[in-house]
């Protein structure tokens, strides 16, 4: 009988190091248009494993939403390797507009989804950007994309509660204000 607790025991950790490991386990991003899994090793080698790309691996949230040194990288990336199709503003040309509350794929919703559309593509025009951008490339274009939106604010699903509340429509005017020596991190 002595044996009994000791047994209970070691299994009562084994069960907590399985839902322990479970919940740091990687998200498994899908393919918007199939449903595949995507191979995030087919992604570049530089900044696959900055602070904000493991914390979004783990979470599905992008942790650059909100920081203006991330966000000023977006803006600049987006200007690079988006606004040709989405236009200056994202606005929508020959790829639809990224700052309202309609989504050709409603993945793109989440950070979870739209990360998926990034790096894996899209139909017509959305090539995979995966080659193109880094992952944490995609963390911040993302998120100047989150920063840019003007929908309504209860449709933004990759906002948190408190974010809602602090929501303000972006236009074109506003000035994105950096503070000096500020760095792009969670």
């Amino acid at each position: 009988m002595k044996k009994t607790p000791r047994i209970a025991g070691v299994l009562s950790l084994a069960v907590l190091s399985c839902a322990a490991a479970a919940a740091q386990a990687q998200i498994t991003f899908r393919n918007v248009t199939d449903g595949s899994a995507l191979d995030l090793s087919n992604a570049r080698e530089e900044d696959r494993d900055t602070p904000g790309v493991k914390q979004f691996l783990e979470t599905g949230r992008n942790p650059y939403n909100s920081k203006p040194a991330c966000l000023k990288k977006g803006e600049n990336l987006m200007l690079t390797a988006c606004s040709a199709c989405h236009g200056h503003y994202a606005e929508g040309k020959i790829g639809p507009s990224l700052t309202d509350d309609y989504w050709t794929y409603p993945e793109g919703k989440t950070d979870e989804g739209l990360f998926s559309i990034i790096f894996g593509g899209a139909r017509a025009q959305m090539g995979p950007q995966y080659l193109s951008l880094t992952l944490d490339e995609m963390l911040q274009v993302m998120a100047w994309v989150r920063h840019i939106y003007h929908g309504p604010a209860e449709a933004a699903d990759w906002m948190s509660e408190e974010e809602r509340k602090a929501y303000v429509p972006w236009s074109p005017d506003q000035k994105l204000e950096v503070p000096d020596g500020a760095v792009c991190a969670p």
